[in-house]
């Protein structure tokens, strides 16, 4: 079968973007830099899209091109199309911003490959800018398979934890890694770990545990470990290391090596402790220092690393 040609004259919502009289900051950024983007408006092989044949599915349509390609479509933002049947399309229209793991699921159900082509459509003020669309399609849209490995750094609150979530949303199977114990009599911490799980698509593993080293050997799919931080704090307390931090050293050089060797696409949250203030006990300053350093090695061995502030990304060299 031939190439498919898509056209795409117009990927915005039904009002455009900016929005006319919307006063958000993303359409004012827009405005200020004379830009607009048309409502979706696309043509499949030289056909507008609804004059191809199609049948509406739950979400949008299943279409067929002039030239028999399979196209997925959604008919509107925040519909999540469904597939016609098992087999993969040639092409899917997504809502991409409205729902990232759509992805993850079309290419969990075999409905899109590495040979589907993905487009973002009805994009609009839901993201902040065209230049963060673009870097979030861009980690959408990019092969989902290892090695790979994203390094994730903010303070508290700021974010990081959302960016690195964000970053496998559209992996087709993710491990949630949780480095953390669930402290059942602590209801902050209970809030913490349940927002945190609403978060996730529901078809996600999780795996509790501080074995890293082993996880990141025996793994070939994606990780996201959450977080660093607590799990240094569980390797302090087992090994009671608060008065020897040495003896810690081993089980960070076992965890580098398995990081530098692992087969998995593994995004990693850290806490950047640079930003905090310092710790007015020497337990404290030395858990701070082996944090640091730690964080320090695992950049050096990581194809990206990014900090996050104020829920702002900045990509590291």
């Amino acid at each position: 079968m031939d190439g498919m040609e898509i056209h795409l004259l117009g990927t915005a919502g039904p009002r455009g973007w900016p929005e006319p009289g919307c006063r958000c900051a993303s359409c004012t950024r827009m405005r200020a830099a004379r830009r607009r983007i048309e409502p979706t408006h696309v043509l499949l092989d030289g056909v507008p899209l609804d004059q191809c044949r199609r049948r509406q599915v739950p979400g949008g349509y299943d279409v067929r091109t002039p030239r028999g390609h399979r196209v997925l479509f959604a008919a509107r933002p925040g519909a999540r199309p469904e597939p016609a049947g098992p087999e993969p399309y040639d092409a899917v229209l997504l809502d991409l911003i409205g729902d990232p793991s759509h992805l993850g699921r079309l290419r969990r159900a075999g409905a899109v490959t590495d040979a589907t082509r993905v487009e973002a459509v009805h994009v609009d003020h839901r993201v902040p800018s065209p230049a963060e669309l673009d870097r979030r399609i861009g980690l959408w849209t990019r092969p989902a398979s290892g090695p790979w490995r994203s390094l994730i750094l903010g303070g508290a609150r700021s974010g990081k934890s959302e960016e690195a979530e964000l970053r496998v949303m559209a992996h087709p199977d993710v491990t949630y890694v949780a480095t953390g114990i669930m402290h059942a009599d602590d209801p902050e911490w209970r809030d913490r770990i349940t927002a945190h799980r609403r978060r996730r698509p529901r078809w996600w593993e999780t795996a509790e545990t501080i074995d890293l080293a082993g996880l990141l050997r025996g793994s070939a799919g994606t990780l996201l470990i959450d977080g660093m931080g607590t799990w240094l704090t569980a390797v302090f307390d087992a090994l009671g290391a608060w008065e020897y931090p040495q003896a810690v050293v081993p089980r960070l050089n076992e965890l580098v090596d398995a990081w530098r060797s692992t087969q998995a696409h593994v995004v990693a949250v850290s806490d950047e402790v640079g930003l905090s203030v310092v710790p007015d006990t020497a337990s404290g300053r030395a858990f701070r220092d082996t944090l640091g350093r730690l964080n320090q090695r695992l950049a050096a061995e990581s194809e990206e690393t990014a900090l996050v502030v104020a829920g702002r990304v900045i990509d590291l060299p």
